[in-house]
């Protein structure tokens, strides 16, 4: 799936294709074959190709009652041509067609005479209203008029029931829808989630589908198959993927539309007598839609931290970031790499160890980390390594997050609407202590004795120069006063 164009076409929500798979022939027609003569089937009146009061009712043609669609002409009692199912019968239109199928499907496979009789009515006022209203020398403009006309010669006590049965068959039979043959199915997705989305019918007139799902379910009532839906119907559906490798998938809705009643019959020709019209089945077709671009799989990416050591001295902040997927499998890119998820983190300082889960206000942000998993690995363990230093002691702590909103367009498919997944604050694997330096070391120096300095004596000598310098001095002392005594005597 190419990342970049897969965006635009789901803003749009075309997942345009209406392709149809397998287009069933509305009407088959068969190939004209000789048959032997109709025979009388149920109804009133002279079984002749010209009677008094006629034949009233169905003529059997291989066991099926079929019924005149050209008032006028002589019953169909000669050898007959059974050209199939056609659309194209008597050259009536396909409103006419339809009618006539109905009333002779629904009602004219009867042995009840008075039915039989008035779906041979039905048919020709269908076919050729005016000719059928006359035909038998009445002249006014009701159907009910005519019957009465003709039966109340040869069967007066039926021509009520015969009257108010062909009425309602004959208005049955103009009402009847022409099932159309252009039913179509698109599929949508939702710009925001590709996993949301719609299929739509459209078309097909006059039928009803049954709609079935390949990768998807419907949301209301669950499951992958609805019947009876109404063309012009748009259900919600959910995609999912078929496998768990992560790539790219197509959702298929397939609708096949049917009707009950196909605009054609069953026609049977007599050469120079009536043609005759007989069942002419349904309508069943089907078409499929594909999305127009794969959707994407989307998944909750999670991330989980451990640094290296707990401890260090100055440098970079470093932390081993594993991905994972939370719930669902790590995406795949149309061809075949991993999609590249980005995941940010802030580092922060404080002074003393951290205690989450919030980010306290005195926490200092000082850094910033970035990473993108890579697209031959996907999920796993990265190690980031920040370009900045750590810029003194405390204890640093890196919360990272994951956020919709912070990836490249074509990756943001991949994740839920609005989609943050944030790490707490002082998870023991995130913390990096950084410690202060020790205090250097206040040098101290020994006392000494100032005697001890002065004559650089032990200590134990000290008391006893200490009294031979006193009795020095006083030595001195005398004999200085003595010469002084000598020499003013002399």
């Amino acid at each position: 799936m190419p990342a970049v164009p897969l965006l635009p076409l789901r803003r749009l929500l075309v997942t345009l294709a209406i392709a149809v798979v397998a287009m069933t022939t509305l009407i088959v027609v068969g190939a004209p074959t000789r048959a032997q003569a109709a025979s009388q089937g149920t109804g009133f009146g002279t079984w002749a190709p010209l009677s008094a009061y006629g034949w009233h009712g169905s003529m059997l043609v291989d066991g099926v009652h079929t019924y005149c669609i050209l008032p006028g002409l002589p019953a169909p009692t000669g050898p007959s041509t059974d050209h199939g199912v056609r659309p194209d019968a008597g050259g009536l239109s396909p409103q006419q067609l339809v009618g006539i199928n109905r009333i002779v499907t629904a009602y004219g496979q009867t042995g009840d005479p008075v039915q039989a009789a008035a779906v041979g009515w039905a048919v020709k006022a269908v076919a050729d209203r005016t000719t059928t209203l006359h035909g038998w020398g009445y002249t006014g403009d009701s159907l009910t008029g005519a019957i009465e006309w003709v039966f109340s010669r040869f069967a007066p006590e039926h021509a009520g029931a015969v009257a108010q049965r062909a009425e309602a068959y004959y208005t049955e039979a103009l009402a009847t829808p022409v099932p159309g043959a252009d039913g179509g199915i698109a599929l949508t997705t939702d710009a925001g989630d590709p996993r949301r989305g719609t299929v739509q019918l459209s078309g097909g007139a006059g039928t009803v589908a049954a709609v079935s799902l390949v990768n998807a379910t419907f949301v209301e009532g669950g499951g992958t198959t609805r019947d009876g839906v109404a063309p012009g119907t748009s259900l919600d559906i959910v995609a999912a993927p078929p496998t768990e490798d992560g790539a790219p998938y197509a959702v298929i809705a397939r609708a096949t539309y049917t009707a009950q009643f196909a605009p054609a019959v069953r026609y049977v020709t007599t050469d120079g007598q009536q043609s005759t019209a007989g069942p002419g089945g349904g309508v069943s077709y089907t078409v499929e839609a594909t999305d127009a671009a794969p959707r994407p799989v989307v998944f909750s990416p999670g991330i989980t931290t451990q640094v290296p050591a707990p401890e260090v001295e100055q440098g970079p902040f470093v932390d081993d970031v594993t991905l994972a997927p939370v719930e669902g499998v790590w995406p795949r890119r149309g061809d075949g790499s991993f999609v590249p998820i980005r995941a940010t983190a802030v580092v922060y300082r404080t002074e003393a160890a951290p205690a989450g889960p919030a980010v306290p206000a005195d926490a200092e942000p000082v850094g910033e980390l970035a990473l993108t998993a890579d697209p031959a690995r996907g999920a796993g363990t990265y190690r980031v390594t920040s370009d900045w230093e750590l810029p003194g002691p405390g204890y640093y702590t890196a919360v990272w997050r994951i956020a919709a909103t912070e990836q490249d367009p074509a990756v943001a498919v991949h994740l839920e609407r609005d989609y943050v997944w944030a790490e707490e604050f002082a998870t023991p694997s995130q913390i990096v202590r950084v410690p202060a330096p020790p205090a250097p070391p206040t040098p101290t120096v020994p006392e000494t004795p100032r005697a001890l300095a002065a004559t650089g004596l032990s200590g134990d000598l000290a008391p006893r120069v200490a009294a031979a310098g006193c009795a020095a001095a006083i030595l001195g002392a005398g004999l200085l006063a003595h010469l002084a005594r000598r020499r003013r005597t002399t």
